[in-house]
């Protein structure tokens, strides 16, 4: 928001004061400068208005070129009694009073001005442009005004720099978001008066609002009183469309950043930037029928003021009349009835609505505007009268209109509750001991109106341009930050001794520890997917990871869920890697995933004191289940090829491999079975068990999944529930035997459909206690064995804790491992 001094000046009195003390009011206040410009501040040497007196036009040139005499006034006028001065500009034949440089200023960009013999005349100075003053990028003419838009003391001679806004001062600032009522010049003017301590004069004290009538200037339906619970509307009549906006209006518009367009635009936008309220003005002749205000439906269509076609969304609020949607509530208007060249007959409509609706409205359409901007953040709506009355008396005081005398105010507003505020609650919150008057006086200067009860507490009405005021809390805010943050001292609480990290917080450190040692890269991708994600991994209707839980208010309506599971984010992590150029990837996530089942209504809680354990229990109770989970994605190779060889592709055995480390950090045993999930390979996947339950699954993705996301072929991934593995068990030392070991190596066949790990189990079972350690190194499947068969090579290790074994009892401890794999399994010895 920019805002000139002048233009607050008159709503506080800033006499007196410096720049440096107005900045470090608004500071005070909570409002951030970005900037302060100083318009002039390039600009030296004299700069005055000047009188066109006659312009010649030049012949035998490829452009039009003038010779003007143009009166500067007395003490710069040359001994005819005028300046000479050479011309481009098309407007300059018609202009009466123009803004001329003298010979010895210096524009911006260190334009220094002289006397000059061009076009075979002598030019004694310079008309100028908006552009050339660094005012505006218009240069498309000179700067031109009619006696009119002067004031009255000023003539030819006249320092330009007044007249202009030249010698004023702009602040850029920065409103948040919850400060929707600094997006006005009545709102930073209130502030900066309460900051500075100086009465405030409310501009919209100076409109008068004339009741409603019978006699409305145009029939209005509003179908959604919630989406508009305000409807102001007014006429005017015998608009001069050619009436140029008065040189103080374009100043300030031009000052805030805003274009000149035509008187009835200009003063919409100037009163939206006054007031804060935005306003739509429409060419009455081109509206048809009764206008309705309602909710869009399928397949309407709304061309705006920018020209873009738009599909209408069912939950835009739209202006509509009988030939369809002629704009977007509160966003944009359409093109249908836009003011034109030749307007004369103009309905003013201000209004207030839903900040929801319009935000979503507004992101929907990628259609930020100066209204959506501030409706989205709260708009005062006892300003959509004084607005509108503004207006017309604006329109009719400078474009020659006559006020139609129908008023329309649908008013459906909800009353507003007061709000109970103890009167020590402050000073409990803050820190700081604030009296009654000191807490009563603060709330009154942000427009509360304030009650007491008793000794102990007031009653505290809002006002309606702070719609963010509905707690006790907020109005200590409010205290606190009108006395100053900078009263508030700065007292460390006392730090209480900590019992380090939980269980749960080391078992994830050691988790992601142990990945990023096995080569795995850390990424965080954002917990928001596309319901178009589950059918790309094939989940069956059935799924319950398709039971997601749909956002109210999504940053994007492409991602409106909450992931159900890490992999599309990771997935999507890799993608963007490999599509720039890193094919070899190993990524891993740890975090929470969402499930619809547990979600409730939530509890509304205070922030002025603990809540209860009861008010805690319904609060977990009502927020979704949350689990944490983890998950690897993998692609490309595994070991890089060089000198030393090949190298070796990423495949399904490192998914599950990077699965057990998990399990090994986390302090359980893993158990890797046979499994069946989408989005992986039906014939490559394993279920991972721990204690018997399914907490994960590890594999290569299924090649549909793997096209659709244009990953590279064989990508492998796993995905562990981590909250549901159980905690760690104490961890026993292992006894180290002194006695040296006896290695045997045992090949087994088995059918095609045994697992390893259940093979793996039957030796361990068999061995005994001597057996220490037991490891698959080979897997084989071809000529040398049955076919349906595969052998399955494992190395054994035995050892004694007080002894050196013999031959025959580790020969016998390795014969009855295998005679148990062949009861169990059916294995036989590979010869």
């Amino acid at each position: 928001m920019r805002v000139a001094v002048s233009w607050l000046g008159e709503y506080l009195d800033l006499s007196g004061r410096s720049v440096e003390e107005i900045d470090t009011a608004f500071v005070r206040a909570g409002l951030e400068v970005e900037a302060v410009h100083r318009p002039g501040a390039e600009i030296t040497g004299p700069l005055v208005i000047g009188r066109v007196l006659s312009a010649e036009e030049l012949t035998g040139f490829k452009k039009p070129i003038w010779y003007c005499r143009v009166d500067v006034g007395p003490s710069h006028n040359d001994e005819t009694g005028s300046r000479g001065i050479v011309c481009g500009a098309p407007n300059v034949a018609t202009a009466e009073y123009v803004v001329v440089s003298l010979p010895g200023a210096v524009l911006p960009g260190g334009f220094a001005i002289a006397a000059r013999t061009t076009y075979g005349q002598v030019s004694d100075g310079m008309i100028c442009s908006g552009r050339e003053l660094g005012i505006s990028e218009d240069h498309s003419g000179i700067l031109a005004f009619t006696a009119g838009d002067l004031p009255a003391d000023v003539v030819p001679g006249s320092d330009a720099a007044p007249v202009l806004g030249l010698d004023d001062v702009i602040f850029e600032l920065a409103i948040t978001p919850d400060r929707g009522y600094c997006f006005s010049v009545r709102g930073l003017a209130r502030e900066l008066a309460s900051s500075l301590d100086v009465p405030f004069r409310d501009p919209a004290s100076l409109v008068s609002v004339p009741a409603s009538s019978d006699d409305v200037p145009h029939a209005v339906i509003v179908e959604d009183t919630a989406g508009c619970d305000r409807f102001y509307a007014r006429a005017v009549r015998g608009l001069n469309p050619a009436a140029p906006s008065p040189l103080w209006m374009t100043r300030r518009l031009r000052a805030a950043g805003v274009r000149s367009i035509s008187l009835a635009v200009d003063v919409t936008n100037y009163l939206m930037l006054e007031l804060g309220q935005p306003m739509h003005a429409f060419d009455r002749s081109r509206v048809t029928g009764s206008i309705v205000v309602r909710r869009g439906r399928p397949g309407e269509r709304v061309t705006t003021l920018d020209g873009t076609d738009r599909t209408v969304d069912p939950e835009d609020l739209l202006i509509t009349d009988d030939t369809g949607p002629i704009g977007l509530a509160a966003v944009m208007g359409g093109a249908t009835t836009e003011i034109g060249p030749d307007t004369t007959d103009v309905l003013i409509e201000a209004a207030h609505w839903d900040p929801v609706s319009v935000a979503r409205t507004a992101r929907r359409h990628k259609l930020p505007s100066e209204a959506s901007k501030r409706f989205e953040r709260g708009v005062d709506p006892e300003m959509t009268a004084v607005a509108a009355e503004a207006a017309v008396r604006l329109l009719v005081e400078y474009g020659g209109a006559v006020a139609e005398p129908g008023v329309l105010d649908l008013d459906a507003r909800p009353a507003v509750e007061p709000i109970r505020l103890p009167v020590g609650l402050a000073s409990r919150v803050v820190g700081v001991e604030y009296s009654r008057s000191v807490v009563e006086r603060r709330l009154r200067d942000v427009g509360c109106t304030v009650t007491t009860s008793g000794e102990d507490e007031f009653w505290v009405l809002p006002a309606p341009w702070r719609p963010d005021l509905t707690d006790p809390i907020d109005l200590v805010e409010e205290v606190a930050r009108l006395e100053g943050y900078d009263n508030i001292p700065s007292i460390l609480p006392p730090t209480p001794a900590s019992s380090g990290l939980t269980d749960d917080q080391r078992r994830r450190r050691t988790v992601a520890r142990a990945l990023a040692e096995a080569g795995y890269v850390e990424v965080l991708s954002y917990p928001f997917v596309s319901p178009t994600v589950h059918d790309a991994f094939g989940l069956d209707a059935d799924d319950p990871r398709r039971s997601a839980l749909r956002l109210a208010n999504p940053l994007s309506d492409a991602e409106p869920e909450m992931r159900t599971s890490l992999l599309p984010g990771l997935l999507k992590a890799a993608q963007r890697n490999i599509g720039r150029g890193q094919r070899d990837v190993a990524l891993y996530e740890l975090g929470l995933v969402f499930s619809a089942s547990g979600a409730g209504p939530a509890p509304r809680l205070g922030v002025d004191r603990r809540p209860t354990d009861d008010e805690l229990s319904a609060l977990y109770a009502a927020v979704p289940s949350q689990p944490r989970h983890v998950a690897v994605v993998l692609a490309g190779d595994r070991d890089p090829a060089g000198w030393w060889g090949p190298g070796r592709g990423a495949s399904w055995a490192d998914a599950i491999e990077a699965a057990r480390v998990v399990a090994a950090a986390a302090g359980v045993s893993l158990e890797v079975r046979r499994g069946e999930l989408a989005p992986w390979h039906p014939g490559r996947c394993a279920s991972l068990v721990v204690d018997g339950r399914v907490v994960g699954h590890a594999g290569e993705l299924h090649p549909r999944v793997v096209a659709a996301l244009e990953l590279p072929a064989r990508t492998a991934a796993m995905e562990l529930d981590l909250s549901a593995v159980p905690e760690a068990r104490v961890a026993i030392a292992p006894v180290i035997s002194p006695f040296p070991p006896a290695l045997l190596d045992v090949a087994l066949v088995v059918e095609q459909s045994v697992p390893s790990a259940e093979v793996q189990k039957a030796l361990v079972e068999g061995a005994g206690e001597l057996l220490e350690s037991v490891r698959l190194f080979d897997v084989y499947a071809g000529s040398q064995v049955a076919e349906g068969h595969k052998s399955l090579a494992f190395a054994l290790t035995f050892r004694a804790q007080d002894r050196t074994l013999t031959a025959e009892e580790a020969t016998n401890a390795r014969d009855a491992a295998i005679s148990q794999a062949t009861t169990t399994q059916g294995a036989t010895l590979r010869a």
